[in-house]
């Protein structure tokens, strides 16, 4: 056989800060799955990804940080869809110290619930 070493076990070569992401490596990023990114534009109307040729959507840098602030808010801050929207809508990019969040555990009972309804509605 050839000495020449697998594709699949040469690493790849990282990505500029600044180049675009596509919707997969965003959502490995920030370790959620693809569907919650395409539901968040649906939430969020500051969250314009470029899109191309059959709807592939491409990330920018600022696309990511707002998703970054969007998750943050959500999954650690345990904001509801709403009270995020609300503070993004407010022109609010950060939270001061020690606000109280709502309860973590409902609040992402409440965000999950909201996913399948998108789900529910796309079948």
């Amino acid at each position: 056989m050839s000495d020449l070493p697998d594709l699949e076990d040469r690493p790849r070569p990282r990505k500029s800060a600044q180049a675009f992401r596509t919707i997969s490596e965003a959502a490995d990023q920030l370790n959620v799955p693809q569907h919650v990114l395409r539901f968040w534009e649906t939430k969020f109307p500051q969250l314009k990804p470029l899109k191309r040729g059959g709807g592939r959507r491409y990330y920018r840098p600022e696309d990511l940080a707002l998703l970054k602030r969007i998750s943050d808010l959500l999954y650690t801050q345990g904001y509801t869809i709403k009270g995020v929207q609300r503070l993004l809508g407010e022109g609010e990019p950060e939270l001061p110290l020690g606000e109280p969040a709502e309860d973590n555990a409902l609040a992402r009972v409440l965000v999950e619930l909201e996913q399948i309804a998108v789900e529910l509605k796309q079948l």
